[in-house]
């Protein structure tokens, strides 16, 4: 696998159309335009923003804002009611003008940012237990290999009840999570109550490095689906080895077809989009990114390698809805500008931009949204999002009917306008039921791969 151009820093990622240039030069006026009239009082009137585009503002104009800043400053620090944390007060400041940007910049305090990092590697320290909140109980699911909760005996099905001998009663799921991780090396111990077992079991564990989970796989009949949750960088190893795990399942038989699942995944690291398409691909673009400087600019292509000449011969069907977005959209786009796959399910998010996590050193990280991107075939999803070429809607319970849909991109305020690019500004669905029977999405996938069902863009032509 190999990538001829990658900035590790990029992460999330998102399409644009190109702004024509425009130079602006002074020319006489023409013969028959109008003299404007003079202006006695010598007053000039307020730039427009148009005018406010064409130069930028002399630095003497932006120190001069800069100092009505710390004027501000001075004044909350002397004379609001209670004395103010100075640092919270810069802090904030700082998410105010980052946030103002766009819907996807923003400033990461260094607490955000390590929570940030520990997301996109799909690492953390802890102890390796999948677990759910299960009538007010904490329930484990089950434990994952080669962990230290699978190597101490922690069973699927044991309740969790006490952390370090105190009870986590009255704990949220994600508190009692929190408390299970942290540094690598620490001990914790566990109090389990196991079916069958009178007593409580406690299990002294030694947190370790835990890689989470990004893609699951099961086989229906001799199709195979796999759902990958986000782009981590655990996402290509992930799909990597899924495949392979099928193959030697299937003693080195090609499955009928793969199902790729990608509803609700919001995205991730943009590395890891361009690895996972380059899976299904041999050679073309997977993704341009365009920024303001030539540096965010790139084009990322697919190169031939022993897993995509494996699945040559394998038909896709990927899923999409109205939550896939980003690396999710840029996967999605690319294998179906490249003929590769056929789309099925709902409109995708439209989050059409890439942000770059630069960071602050002891201060945090800021997250700036550097270039947008553009599908192989050159098309912007900015607040449009990805059509399927197979529009399937799920049959949605009573009580979800009219909270499964959402806009996307195109209603979060201030997001990233294309100028003379179409909006989506109708919602479309997130909805996927448990049960896989009753998740028409997918059946109708299986159905297409098995020929049980029929559609012009199955299997999809080349041109």
């Amino acid at each position: 696998m190999r990538l001829s151009t990658l900035r590790a820093a990029a992460f999330g990622v998102a399409l644009l159309v190109p702004a024509a240039g425009l130079l602006a030069q002074d020319q006489p006026p023409a013969p028959d335009a109008p003299v404007e009239a003079p202006n006695p009082s010598g007053e000039q009137p307020e730039p427009t923003p148009e005018e406010l585009a064409k130069e930028p503002r002399d630095p003497l104009q932006v120190y001069a804002d800069l100092n009505l800043f710390g004027e501000i400053f001075d004044r909350i620090r002397a004379e609001y009611v209670d004395p103010p944390d100075e640092q919270e007060l810069i802090r904030a400041a700082i998410q105010g003008m980052l946030s103002s940007l766009d819907p996807h910049s923003g400033y990461l305090p260094p607490a955000d940012y390590d929570e940030m990092r520990e997301d996109t590697s799909g690492e953390f320290g802890g102890l390796g237990i999948e677990v759910t909140m299960e009538e007010g109980a904490i329930k484990v699911i089950s434990p994952i290999d080669d962990t230290p909760a699978a190597k101490a005996g922690i069973m699927a099905n044991d309740f969790i009840v006490e952390l370090d001998g105190t009870s986590i009663q009255g704990l949220s799921l994600d508190e009692a999570v929190a408390k299970m991780r942290g540094p690598i090396g620490t001990d914790i111990t566990v109090t389990v109550v196991r079916e069958g077992v009178t007593d409580p079991l406690k299990f002294t564990l030694t947190r370790a490095t835990i890689a989470m989970r990004a893609v699951r796989w099961n086989m229906d009949g001799d199709v195979a689906v796999l759902r990958l949750s986000r782009f981590s960088a655990q996402a290509y190893i992930g799909i990597e080895n899924a495949i392979k795990d099928i193959y030697a399942e299937r003693d080195g038989k090609a499955p009928k077809g793969i199902i790729l699942d990608l509803r609700n995944n919001p995205g991730g690291l943009v590395d890891q989009a361009v690895y996972v398409a380059d899976a299904f691909l041999k050679q073309g673009a997977v993704v341009l990114t365009r920024g303001r400087t030539e540096t965010e600019s790139a084009r990322y292509d697919a190169q031939p390698d022993p897993l995509d000449e494996q699945l040559a011969d394998v038909p896709l069907v990927v899923l999409i809805n109205g939550g896939s977005a980003s690396a999710s959209e840029i996967v999605a786009g690319a294998l179906q500008d490249h003929k590769r796959a056929t789309l099925v399910g709902t409109r995708s998010f439209g989050k059409g931009s890439v942000q770059s996590i630069i960071s602050l050193g002891p201060d945090g990280a800021m997250r700036l949204t550097t270039a947008r991107y553009y599908t192989p075939n050159n098309r912007s999803i900015q607040a449009l999002g990805i059509t399927p070429d197979i529009d399937i809607r799920q049959v949605v319970p009573e009580e979800f009917q009219g909270r499964d849909e959402i806009v996307g991109e195109a209603g979060l305020a201030g997001h990233i306008k294309i100028e003379g690019q179409e909006e989506s500004t109708v919602g479309s669905s997130v909805y996927v039921p448990q049960e896989p029977a009753d998740d028409a999405q997918l059946q109708f996938a299986i159905k297409l791969i098995n020929g049980e069902e029929a559609n012009p863009a199955y299997p999809p032509k080349a041109e």
